[in-house]
């Protein structure tokens, strides 16, 4: 005798209670999450080295936008920044000495959970300083780093990851817990299993829930702005970059700018080309249509990075649309980089072929259809 499937309402509790378990059980897109903290921590690090000559004008106490101004501001607003709480240039100094050592520290992955919010407070207090020099980079990596601070992003590639291995001894390192657990491990009792069940729960669901915040920001971002092209008559006829290449503010390659506008067919290409993706982008995410169009998102953001010099908004959404690459991307490359590497290293030494016959008992060859490291 068959048997009759189940019926769908009965099959959707138990996909509601999945989806609830992968939410609470374990965080996911770890190795997204730090491609992410690495990304905007040397990109934060990057901008405020690049900006070190000019850093009083835009930022201390010699700016046009005096301390006392941007505290009046404030006072409008609600917003805090840790660089008008002193005029003393001394304290200035120290504040731009903090940021650089918390972008750094933040890429690294030292301490990631108390960095990661000095790294938030860092943000937008700058952003918040210099209010009226921000452009969409700024905004962005605002954003980011706020949303950070809810996710497990120090969990791989970071210094703490390193740590943990190194106490576990190097035994099964990807499934262990963080450093920064084990102290809830030596409460005695039935006390302490329960608050680190508790805690490995609100760590998943923080993370989980940051990493979806983030990937709906993108979305937003890319819908909303393509949405908002197709209501201009530019964008509909195609000019919409050639006006952009001719504006001398968003011109820092006047020559190379002009060789481009040449080309009146692939400037109209361009144009809907760029309105297409950003609409379509949000509805491409859940299939294999989404490498060709991160792609060439990538293209698109190369190039107002190099025409337009905007090289900071350009890097923050590139960083942005690596949240939607799964880990398996990440670990096929790092399986790639580990190869390269390899060979790389004893590309300069000419080796002897091996026979069966060499091979001991000692010998640690992994087998060629295994996967190294």
């Amino acid at each position: 005798m068959e048997t009759e499937p189940v019926p769908a309402p009965h099959r959707a509790p138990d996909r509601v209670t999945a989806a609830l378990g992968v939410l609470t059980e374990r965080p996911v897109s770890l190795y997204a999450a730090a491609v992410l903290r690495i990304g905007y921590g040397l990109l934060y690090l990057v901008f405020l080295l690049r900006e070190f000559p000019h850093r009083d004008e835009i930022w201390g106490p010699g700016s046009p936008w005096t301390p006392e101004l941007a505290r009046q501001l404030f006072d409008q607003t609600g917003w805090v920044s840790i660089l008008t709480l002193s005029d003393n240039r001394a304290y200035f100094e120290a504040c731009y000495a903090l940021a650089l050592a918390a972008s750094a520290l933040f890429a690294l992955g030292w301490r990631t959970r108390a960095v990661s919010v000095l790294f938030a407070v860092v943000v937008a207090s700058f952003h918040g300083r210099a209010i009226f020099m921000t452009d969409g980079g700024d905004n962005l990596i605002l954003l980011m780093s706020l949303y950070l601070v809810l996710t497990a992003c120090g969990r791989r590639w970071s210094l703490d990851a390193r740590r943990a291995r190194l106490r576990a001894g190097g035994a099964d390192a990807e499934a262990r817990l963080p450093v920064d657990r084990v102290a809830v491990d030596r409460v005695a009792g039935g006390l302490g299993q329960h608050l680190r069940a508790s805690r490995l729960t609100l760590t998943a669901v923080l993370h989980n829930c940051g990493m979806f915040v983030i990937a709906a920001q993108v979305c937003f971002l890319y819908g909303s702005a393509g949405l908002y092209k197709v209501q201009g008559a530019s964008w509909g006829n195609g000019t919409a970059l050639h006006y952009v290449l001719n504006l001398d503010l968003f011109r820092p390659w006047p020559g190379l700018s002009l060789m481009v506008d040449e080309h009146d067919v692939l400037i109209a290409l361009a144009c809907y080309l760029t309105v297409l993706l950003q609409v379509a982008f949000p509805f491409v995410l859940f299939g294999r249509l989404k490498y060709p169009v991160l792609t060439m998102l990538l293209g698109m953001h190369l190039g107002i990075a190099v025409l337009m010099g905007l090289p900071l908004f350009s890097g923050a959404m590139i960083i942005a649309d690596a949240v939607f690459l799964p880990d398996r991307f990440y670990l096929a490359l790092g399986r790639l980089w580990r190869r390269t590497a390899r060979g790389a290293g004893s590309g300069g030494t000419a080796e002897v072929p091996r026979t069966p016959r060499a091979r001991t008992p000692r010998a640690q060859v992994p087998a060629q259809s295994e996967p190294v490291g």
